[in-house]
């Protein structure tokens, strides 16, 4: 089955509620797009969302790039050789994860497709469905409380909030948010690289006695001999995010003492689901559990990390809201969300249609 043609643009989402973290205030999302077409008439789609404070890219270059090489990497060629292909794409965008990753994800679409299957059966379903996490940015008190009375009203049983701006006001908002909801509510916290060594070990001995999951990229992304000088007890409740991007940078996190117990894998970090997956193996036979997060993403991408998760046996953990609260997206379907958990469609692919 031969690709017939290859699309791309760039759509501006939008936010139904802007939110602040650690390093940057986010009230606009764009996101870009790319369709494969086949000369049966299928068509796979996907979707990048770079953060350029993360991997350095952003939107006009991805576009750019996609521009540039998807269609003479990938018209005429035929889409059983994915994984040739996937290898040729990534070696003419070795900067460029989430570009990268909308290409990678559309392939996957597409393939799947073609075999009438759910991606997540093609990859090797492993689990059926798990909770995600909702996430709050860096706010009061009172609004952080207000909001997650939304989320558990909503059916939601996971809470992430955002820290990293002033430690002794995260440690209050957390305080305050176990005292109103005690055990109802499990709560993950994510630091965005907020805090220095010595913050990171205060926050950690005055939130202990408040059962937090697991703290997410405390300190910047380099300092990973600082995250091993560590106890034990502290790294492997704590999960790699910003230090996690392509394949190669997960073995810098498997030098012992491993500075941590999770891994953060997102699809615009590494590339998409063909090195999300490289890295989910690593971390499975070195023992490391596996959390698969997000950007503000459209559906395609979500429920694209949403099948990867699922066919990954080390996952424990989602963070995959990234599409709940945009303004508009451009399809539905992709996931089912019952209760704050997320299962995958019995549609064929990633199971979204275009609106």
């Amino acid at each position: 089955m031969k690709i017939k043609k290859v699309s791309t643009w760039k759509e501006n989402l939008g936010l139904t509620r802007p939110y602040t973290i650690a390093y940057e205030r986010v009230e606009v999302v764009e996101n870009l797009f790319v369709l494969i077409e086949a000369e049966n008439g299928l068509v796979g789609i996907g979707a990048g969302s770079p953060d350029e404070h993360v991997t350095g890219e952003n939107i006009q270059a991805c576009e750019e790039v996609l521009n540039q090489e998807l269609d003479p990497n990938l018209a005429g060629a035929d889409i059983r050789h994915y994984k040739t292909l996937l290898r040729r794409l990534a070696a003419v965008m070795p900067a460029a994860p989430a570009a990268l990753a909308a290409a990678d994800i559309a392939l996957h679409d597409l393939l799947a497709q073609s075999l009438n299957l759910p991606l997540v059966d093609v990859l090797g379903r492993v689990h059926e469905a798990l909770p995600t996490s909702k996430t709050i940015g860096i706010k009061s008190v009172d609004e952080t409380l207000a909001e997650a009375e939304e989320y558990l009203h909503n059916g939601f049983e996971t809470i992430k909030v955002k820290i990293g701006h002033d430690v002794d006001e995260d440690i209050e908002r957390l305080v305050r948010l176990r005292e109103r909801y005690g055990a109802e509510v499990t709560l993950r916290v994510d630091a965005n690289q907020g805090y220095s060594l010595a913050q990171y070990i205060h926050f950690f001995e005055e939130t202990k006695r408040l059962g937090l999951e697991f703290v997410e990229q405390p300190l910047a992304a380099a300092e990973l001999d600082a995250m091993r000088t560590l106890p034990e007890e502290v790294r492997v409740r704590t999960a790699a995010d910003e230090c996690l991007l392509f394949p190669p940078s997960a073995l810098a996190c498997l030098w012992p003492p491993l500075p941590f117990g999770i891994f953060n894998i997102k699809l615009m970090k590494c590339g998409g689901i063909a090195p999300g997956l490289e890295i989910a193996t690593m971390a499975q036979y070195a023992g490391i559990d596996l959390m698969w997060g997000c950007m503000d993403e459209s559906i395609v991408s979500i429920a694209a990390a949403l099948h990867a998760a699922l066919a990954s046996p080390a996952t424990r953990y989602l963070d995959l809201d990234g599409s709940l609260h945009l303004a508009k997206d451009l399809v539905q379907g992709g996931f089912v969300l019952n209760n704050g958990w997320l299962r995958t469609t019995d549609r064929p692919g990633l199971g979204v249609s275009r609106i």
